[in-house]
């Protein structure tokens, strides 16, 4: 006969679709209470005939608590052994992931977890992991999102259904749809045992301190069941989110641009959206750079509308984990905050003509070419490098390559008149980014080259130019940048 607790589940996974179409489902068992149940409701539901999906039970062990860590593991596997099943246990080193990445042992212990699971579930061709999350985890999970400043996204809880790594693997867990005094009761019903976890009573950890302390409180002041109301707030708030979510993957398709490393969204499309479509096409633009959402709050969000909103560009947000947003012209950019490019001597390296002069990351190759000659064809430049050819007459030597100093003035080709090369710079949208890597080339007199965007109108060749100056410049990648696109 099938408990009250078990059709329960049975009916949350099929209303929602949890296990639909999987073949294998992997059970993650810590062997407290929670996940205990789960393992004894799944089977249940399995030797009955109501799930058809093939069980495996996984365990990680933390490391964190000595014999106690090794005797939950040990106990996983007797109770999966007792129930005919297959049974894989893992363990991780938190507290040394947690020191080398600067992380919470909380943190660090969900990411070596979910790790495990789903290096283990691909091992076993599993579909999804079940996880045993119930209401009132989901009520601890609000609560705590809520403290740190949240969205309508950070209210809807522990969905049914969830996706971490490349996404081909599903997180479900039929369990939400229980409270922790139900899945005791069920428990004892069976005369079933479970581990007990002593750190759970430890209130240092944030989460123990919402179940122990702040939900009690919240309790006493509540009419009904915080934790049930909690609940019913997070479906309405994922009902909401959905909607929000079709919106925003209209919107997406006509207004975000991404090259694998910045996303870059047009702000005139983003402001005319509602604001929750708004802060969804900013957490999509993040996520597409990898950037986890644990630590990004609604005051992030905030600062990143209110950027878009700004009409001038130059100015940015730092966002946790080294990422930065900034407004440049119409666009709202997402990137990593890589390190400012240190700039090159201002002083002046004196160019070899004939020949090549080396100018920090830089190789100038300087050619003396006759006019009749035609044109090198390495003046389309390549990948990482740029040609431009000078009326030698015209060039004042000694030439001599430096990087941009306030006040620099020249006159661009087909102007006609002198401008600040800052100005001429900004007039013609050069990026941010791309203005810190600019070069000067100049003579004794005038700056004939604003690398790599425009040479001057004092030195182009003509009908009457009897020699040709050209210059090559050539950008050679940092070592840390060949380790970076190694990785």
């Amino acid at each position: 006969m099938v408990s009250e607790l078990e059709q329960r589940i049975a009916d949350f996974v099929r209303d929602n679709e949890l296990l639909d179409s999987a073949g294998r489902v992997l059970l993650a068992v810590s062997g407290g209470a929670d996940s205990t149940a789960l393992l004894y409701a799944m089977c249940a539901l399995k030797d009955r005939g109501i799930l058809v999906a093939e069980l495996v039970c996984a365990h990680i062990n933390h490391r964190l608590r000595g014999i106690r860590g090794d005797q939950d593991e040990d106990f996983v596997v007797e109770q999966a052994e007792k129930l005919g099943l297959k049974v894989r246990t893992r363990r991780v080193d938190v507290r040394g992931f947690a020191r080398k990445a600067r992380l919470s042992i909380e943190t660090a212990a969900r990411e070596l977890r979910i790790g495990g699971l789903l290096e283990i579930a691909e091992e076993h061709d599993c579909d999804c992991v079940a996880t045993a999350h119930q209401k009132d985890d989901n009520a601890e999970t609000v609560v705590q999102r809520l403290a740190r400043g949240t969205g309508i996204r950070g209210l809807g809880g522990i969905g049914p259904r969830r996706f971490f790594g490349q996404g081909h693997i599903r997180f479900v867990s039929p369990m939400l749809c229980a409270t922790r005094q139900e899945v005791i009761a069920y428990l004892k019903g069976r005369n079933l045992q479970w581990r007990d976890d002593h750190t759970n009573a430890d209130c240092t950890y944030r989460r123990n301190y919402i179940r122990h302390r702040l939900l009690p409180a919240l309790q006493a002041d509540c009419a009904g069941s915080i934790v049930e109301q909690l609940y019913d707030l997070s479906r309405s708030a994922r009902g909401y989110y959905d909607l929000v979510c079709r919106r925003a993957e209209e919107v997406w398709a006509v207004s975000a641009q991404f090259d694998g490393e910045r996303v870059v969204l047009d702000c005139g499309r983003l402001l005319a959206e509602a604001k929750p479509v708004r802060i969804e096409l900013a957490r999509r633009g993040l996520d597409a750079l990898g950037c986890g959402e644990k630590d990004i709050t609604q005051e992030h969000y905030d600062r990143m509308l209110e950027l878009a909103e700004q009409s001038t560009g130059g100015r940015r947000v730092e966002l946790p984990g080294g990422f930065v947003a900034r407004r440049e012209y119409a666009g709202l950019i997402f990137e990593r905050a890589h390190a400012e490019q240190e700039p090159a001597t201002t002083e002046g390296v004196e160019i070899e003509i004939p020949g090549r002069t080396v100018f920090g990351r830089y190789m100038v190759e300087a050619r003396i070419l006759q006019a009749k000659d035609r044109v090198d064809s390495r003046l389309c430049g390549n990948d990482n490098g740029f040609v431009e050819r000078f009326d030698l007459d015209k060039v004042k030597q000694p030439v001599v390559v430096r990087s941009r100093r306030d006040g620099d003035r020249f006159i661009p080709l087909g102007l006609g008149a002198v401008k600040k090369v800052g100005k001429f710079l900004s007039d013609a949208r050069v990026p941010s980014d791309a203005r810190r890597k600019v070069l000067v080339i100049e003579d004794c007199e005038k700056v004939i080259w604003v690398w790599p965007i425009r040479m001057s109108e004092q030195a182009k060749v003509t009908g009457r130019t009897r020699k040709v100056l050209q210059i090559e410049i050539t950008s050679t990648p940092r070592p840390d940048e060949g380790k970076e696109l190694e990785r």
